[in-house]
């Protein structure tokens, strides 16, 4: 099993994913992307769901039309780990 990222990790995660936020309820990273319509939407939804399948993490999300929402934890670990960091990492240069 993954182990939970320490306060150390935890402080870096703002250089190192700067457009993906704390959110306050839950140990997770969350973040919204938007598109200019569905089709780009999905394609994007597509490649994320294979690397999520090749890393084995899953995100929980959700699509609007063109607006993707991306939330990021590691349940059976109770929270942020590596597993979540890599993912988000490989995420983001899917947008560059």
């Amino acid at each position: 099993m993954a182990k939970l990222l320490d306060d150390t990790e935890r402080a870096t995660l703002a250089t190192t994913l700067p457009d993906w936020t704390k959110t306050p309820e839950r140990d997770a990273i969350p973040r919204d992307f938007k598109f200019k319509n569905f089709n780009q939407a999905w394609g994007f939804m597509t490649r994320v769901a294979l690397l999520a399948e090749k890393q084995n993490h899953h995100p929980e999300w959700s699509n609007v039309w063109n607006k993707v929402q991306i939330e990021l934890t590691t349940h059976d670990a109770g929270g942020l780990t590596d597993n979540d960091v890599k993912l988000a990492q490989a995420i983001d240069k899917l947008r560059t």
